[in-house]
């Protein structure tokens, strides 16, 4: 039977660690341990991120607001998972997205104070960690030099792209339509023609005041193929 402390090791930060290492940091370290029901706050966007949260078990929808609050994308995320650990340095030392229990769910956090003192000794370790932290910073610097949207179905694509965490899954995008418009720089019916025609090709279902993308992967494979044609 698999433990929590399986699960962890499953986790890219803590991979490559050897038996001895990880026992180690097990016996120094003060685990918290916090069961979660379905629909429970686990984490709210903007408070201070002072601890690395695991989901070890269960299933979180990650919220993630605009600053203006006209939109807003919702994500799922299956166990194992690390939350945002690019938010616990840095200038923004709070968390981007709000996150609830899904399922139950089953979390484990290690404080900060224990990070510095403790597990940035190992040098597997701070390697997992950079790594972690500088892929996404490189993921992102990418998508600064992507070719230009071709039309505007391949602009509203790319809108939701750039606005997810992983490009896989269900997504949902919380919106008005004029709203939308106006990010997107376009007329209102432009755009509803626009997300018609991606709806035909079932990459997403339109609701009222919602967006449905049913897989976020075939979302990017269309885009990718837009762009090579």
């Amino acid at each position: 039977m698999e433990t929590m402390f399986d699960t962890l090791l499953q986790l890219p930060l803590f991979q490559g660690l050897c038996h001895e290492d990880f026992t180690n940091i097990l016996e120094k370290v003060k685990l918290h341990f916090t069961k979660h029901k379905p629909g429970d706050l686990i984490i709210e966007s903007n408070t201070p991120c002072d601890q690395l949260l695991f989901l070890l078990k269960g299933e979180i929808s990650l919220q993630t607001t605009s600053e203006d609050g006209l939109f807003t994308f919702i994500e799922h995320v299956e166990a194992p998972y690390l939350v945002e650990p690019y938010a616990l340095f840095g200038m923004n030392v709070n968390y981007a997205s709000s996150y609830f229990a899904r399922t139950e769910v089953h979390t484990i956090s290690i404080s900060k104070s224990f990070v510095l003192s403790g597990l940035l000794k190992y040098e597997i370790f701070r390697l997992n960690y950079m790594n972690i932290i500088s892929n996404r910073a490189q993921n992102l610097y990418a998508r600064l030099w992507e070719k230009a949207p071709i039309d505007l179905e391949n602009k509203i694509v790319r809108f939701i792209l750039i606005h997810i965490e992983k490009a896989q899954g269900e997504k949902i995008l919380k919106v008005k339509m004029d709203d939308l418009a106006h990010y997107l720089d376009d007329t209102r019916l432009n755009v509803s023609k626009a997300l018609n025609g991606l709806q035909e090709l079932n990459l997403l279902t339109l609701r009222r005041k919602e967006i449905i993308i049913p897989d976020a992967a075939a979302l990017a494979e269309w885009d990718m193929l837009r762009l090579i044609k």
